[in-house]
């Protein structure tokens, strides 16, 4: 791949660097861990450049459908070569406009979050004329572990209580413009080992097989969720699961018995494992700075350019190029961007080896939940350039520019 320094100097800082070969080989290595009747979504929020979302399509071989949550998404994954008929649409605030649209695009697959979210679906859907799809998201009770991110067993704007589920039989099995055809789940993220995510999966297979007999309905499609880990913004290599393959086949044996002919058809999905180790941000030190003894740092990016987890207040290993000093020399330091907050911070007690204005900064593992998890529009500074590669060639190097569109009035002269 080409040096990050002449990339750099070629198309400047901030900027990101998406490496496609690396796209590629996370997602052979997912599905390769998946048994082969089995579909994968890309969450496309993770990242939806356009060359990521081509290569998650896979070209002639076995690749990912997309799961998407917005209008933006979906104009994103058809241009990248999706039809509608790839697409899972989720999210809890789905509109009319929205649904409308996703449908009219041929999107017929749809996660509901309630019985309101699901009439907003066959309402839009009968206007139509046309049936969709969904897939009530259960929000379980309980878990097989408590290590990793928990996303289910508390109250929440995501999904069905699955305590409550058989109660609703009667409202959500005959909504016109509905069929509901399954479940969808999403317990966990970033799971700590893969003992832990193969646990959640069975528990997760085991509670489906139970709520099919309370419905009464038997399901087409099932989506057990994700939780494949991978580092953010830090050293370290993404797993690979040796174990997931046989694991989920045999618990699917026991509580599916017909899930390798479509009884019903399994999904999973994952963003983060499939894009994070692809990307690289390359920022410039701008200035140094002395303040009551602490050493600041000044980035010309910063949670413009990558806040997708600054409010987790992560820590974020950098290396310094080109001297490449060695990880521990030198003296801790705050990463700070450019913004007018003192909230624009990437990184406490960092310890870099005597930085400089003018040297280049490297955060790994940036691949998922960089430029459009950030705030880019803050204080009116460019967003950053994204830059994908493929061995040794450049791709395309582009950026996101905003526009301004009135709905009323015109434009200042």
């Amino acid at each position: 791949m080409i040096g990050h320094t002449e990339l750099a100097k070629r198309f400047g800082t901030p900027s990101y660097v998406y490496d496609l070969d690396r796209v590629r080989a996370a997602r052979r290595d997912l599905l390769a861990a998946l048994p082969d009747e089995v579909h994968l979504f890309y969450a496309a929020k993770a990242n939806p450049h356009p060359d990521v979302l081509r290569e998650m399509r896979g070209d002639g071989g076995r690749g990912c459908r997309a799961e998407i949550s917005s209008v933006g998404e979906l104009a994103a994954v058809l241009t990248a070569g999706f039809s509608g008929a790839d697409i899972l649409y989720t999210g809890p605030g789905k509109t009319a406009e929205e649904l409308t649209e996703a449908l009219a695009k041929g999107v017929r697959l749809f996660s509901v979050e309630s019985p309101g979210d699901l009439r907003r679906v066959g309402e839009a859907a009968g206007r139509l004329g046309v049936t969709a799809d969904c897939l009530l998201r259960v929000n379980s009770v309980s878990a097989s572990t408590a290590t990793s991110i928990r996303m289910t067993g508390v109250p929440s704007q995501f999904g069905f209580d699955s305590e409550t589920l058989a109660d609703l039989r009667e409202k959500v099995s005959d909504v016109p413009g509905t069929t509901i055809a399954g479940l969808h789940f999403f317990p966990l993220s970033n799971a700590a080992d893969e003992a832990s995510l193969i646990a959640e999966f069975r528990h997760t297979i085991e509670k489906a097989a139970e709520l099919q007999e309370q419905l009464g309905i038997r399901f087409r499609f099932v989506d057990i969720g994700g939780g494949f880990s991978a580092p953010y913004a830090a050293g370290g290599e993404r797993p690979v699961y040796g174990e997931l393959r046989e694991a989920l086949a045999a618990t699917l044996d026991t509580h599916f018995p017909r899930w390798r002919d479509g009884g019903p058809r399994i999904a999973l999905e994952s963003g983060r494992y499939l894009v994070g180790d692809s990307g690289t941000l390359l920022v410039g030190v701008v200035n140094i700075k002395e303040s009551r003894g602490r050493r600041f740092v000044i980035l010309d990016g910063g949670i413009n350019t990558f806040g997708g987890m600054s409010g987790l207040g992560r820590i974020l290993p950098v290396s310094v190029l080109p001297n490449e000093s060695a990880p521990g020399a030198g003296d801790p330091a705050m990463l700070v961007g450019p913004l007018c907050t003192p909230g624009d911070v990437l990184g406490r007690d960092v310890v870099l080896a005597d930085p400089a204005p003018g040297d280049l900064l490297t955060i790994p593992n940036a691949g998922a939940y960089g430029v459009t998890a950030s705030l880019l529009m803050f204080l009116g500074r460019p967003a950053p350039t994204e830059v994908v590669v493929r061995g040794p060639d450049v791709v395309s190097a582009s950026r996101i520019d905003h526009i301004r569109t009135y709905a009323y009035g015109q434009a200042p002269r």
